[in-house]
């Protein structure tokens, strides 16, 4: 049976917003969209290459993962770091009403052409929840929980409607908000504000250093050495955090930083994150037992 979407009303009474539970995936409610609809290239992310459309191989009757407790030693780390902020759960059970694609072939197709349009409206939900949660960004709660509500209206509609979605125009209104809240929330970080948007800061040495506040947007930080670093409020949204070292960092104030890009840096029980993230299971032990940090 499909499930219904319950939202709860705003705190100060002005419209609805869904659920957090919305956003996060239920992979018990999906049926395993992420591992057939989406295409992947033979690298150190997977083992072997699979066309979009095509079930990856690992894929057992049931929708379950035959190789889900050995995904990083099978070769297949991609799938470790990827996250559908709950896309797989409202294509499989809002848009399709609880069909699948192995009982209703002919469904297939809009299936899993729905399914990356709703993961990227979603995670755009993901982010206005977040800034609606920022007391310095209170001047625009109203704008952005309209914007929130407007993108959920989007993801229910029929697959002929999300196939007609201008993903990138809807991105681009709210990547105006979420600015104005980076700003409004960076402007509360004493002292000079830095920008490091879109700098290339890959492997670079940043141990113990000070990026409260900074703009970070889109920066890449492959590999960078940010042991120790304070990174609340500095924001973070589309920056590549791949094999970064994070341990011992504290990101509990970082702004939009999401799951996926957790997944795919390294840290330890060290390592402060927001409690709207979890902490990766493939993360190293602090060393000498020290106290855990975040969630």
């Amino acid at each position: 049976m499909p499930r219904q979407h319950r939202a709860r009303t705003a705190a100060d009474g002005s419209g609805t917003v869904p659920p957090a539970s919305e956003l996060r995936p239920d992979c018990g409610a999906c049926f395993a969209l992420c591992c057939v609809a989406l295409p992947f290239s033979a690298s150190a992310d997977f083992a072997v290459d699979k066309a979009a459309g095509q079930p990856c191989a690992n894929l057992r009757e049931d929708f379950r993962c035959g190789v889900h407790s050995r995904l990083r030693t099978e070769g297949f780390p991609g799938c470790t770091v990827f996250e559908c902020f709950g896309a797989g759960q409202k294509v499989s059970q809002v848009t399709f009403g609880g069909r699948h694609w192995r009982e209703d072939p002919a469904a297939a197709r809009g299936m899993f052409a729905a399914f990356p349009v709703v993961h990227r409206l979603h995670e755009l939900m993901w982010y206005l929840s977040e800034a609606l949660e920022l007391p310095a960004a209170r001047p625009i709660h109203r704008e952005l929980r309209r914007s929130l509500e407007d993108v959920d209206r989007l993801t229910r509609g029929s697959a002929e409607e999300l196939a007609a979605v201008d993903v990138a125009a809807v991105r681009g209104a709210v990547d105006r908000l979420l600015l104005r809240a980076g700003e409004l929330v960076r402007a509360t970080v004493p002292g000079r504000r830095r920008s490091r948007r879109r700098a290339d800061l890959a492997g670079a040495r940043l141990r113990g250093a000070d990026l409260r506040g900074t703009d970070l947007r889109g920066a890449l930080l492959i590999a960078a050495d940010l042991r120790g670093a304070d990174l609340r409020a500095a924001d973070l949204i589309g920056a590549d955090l791949r094999d970064a070292d994070l341990r011992g960092a504290d990101l509990s104030g970082s702004l939009f930083l999401t799951q996926p890009q957790v997944n795919a840096a390294r840290g330890d029980d060290l390592t402060r994150l927001s409690p709207r993230l979890s902490r990766p299971a493939h993360w190293s032990p602090s060393p000498k037992g020290g106290a855990p940090g975040g969630r």
